[in-house]
């Protein structure tokens, strides 16, 4: 019975003396992140975000009406982040509702087609819709997708890379048919994200930022920037 109540006296010392930091639960996301699919239509944006969730291509896939939704969690440098991802439209009589989702956008998919000319020329109005419309701050990367028809090829890789250079966005090819490089392509952009948050360039605390804490009691583990300096500043010591 004494063992028994030092055992439980230690467990509670431990508990105590502990910090008072709560565990993350497993089925509980770290961060939240709202990415969007943009770019004309025809490109394979819905085939792309279809190939992320269900790791299969989308047969009969139909021109996206409006928007439409997905999301995955996915695990990026040590944190599970789920990303909410809003496939929008490319036709342009839904321009005007499709804007509307743009707000408050943490990071995009910016996708052309490789065997496309006219859908790679139409680059420059979306990537100024997004970030015009978005948070200044949102992570693009730039997709030429089809890159299983590589015969039919419209657009060279290193025109597209020159645009991505110029426009700071990062580039990658991908196929919605075969998955080469989808799954890489929202990872990149997630990763990127972390990495702003780390590093203070992006605050998930400011509104329509695109980005929301799993769980609230995760905010109280980051304290704000600032307020080591602040609380010196106070000090007469």
């Amino acid at each position: 019975w004494h063992r028994q109540v030092l055992w439980c006296q230690g467990k509670l010392l431990k508990a105590i003396c502990s910090p008072l930091i709560p565990p993350v639960p497993l089925s509980q996301p770290y961060f939240l992140f709202k990415f969007l699919v943009i770019g004309s239509a025809g490109t394979g944006k819905s085939c792309l975000l279809h190939q992320f969730i269900e790791n299969k291509f989308k047969q009969d896939s139909n021109h996206t009406i409006g928007v439409e939704f997905g999301s995955r969690v996915i695990n990026v440098g040590g944190k599970t982040v789920k990303l909410q991802i809003w496939d929008t439209a490319g036709q342009e009589r839904f321009r005007s509702v499709t804007r509307s989702y743009y707000r408050g956008a943490a990071g995009a998919l910016l996708v052309y087609d490789i065997t496309s000319r006219e859908t790679y020329n139409a680059l420059s109005n979306w990537l100024t819709d997004a970030r015009t419309l978005a948070s200044p701050n949102i992570v693009i990367i730039l997709c030429g997708n089809k890159k299983d028809l590589d015969a039919d090829r419209e657009v060279t890789f290193l025109e597209a890379s020159r645009f991505a250079q110029e426009n700071e966005l990062m580039f990658l090819e991908t196929s919605a048919l075969t998955g080469e490089n989808v799954e890489e392509g929202f990872l990149k952009c997630a990763r990127t994200i972390l990495n702003k948050i780390d590093s203070g360039e992006l605050d998930p605390e400011r509104m329509g930022s695109g980005i929301q804490y799993g769980d609230a009691s995760l905010r109280q583990l980051r304290q704000p920037r600032g307020t080591t300096t602040q609380n010196k500043q106070q000090c007469n010591c």
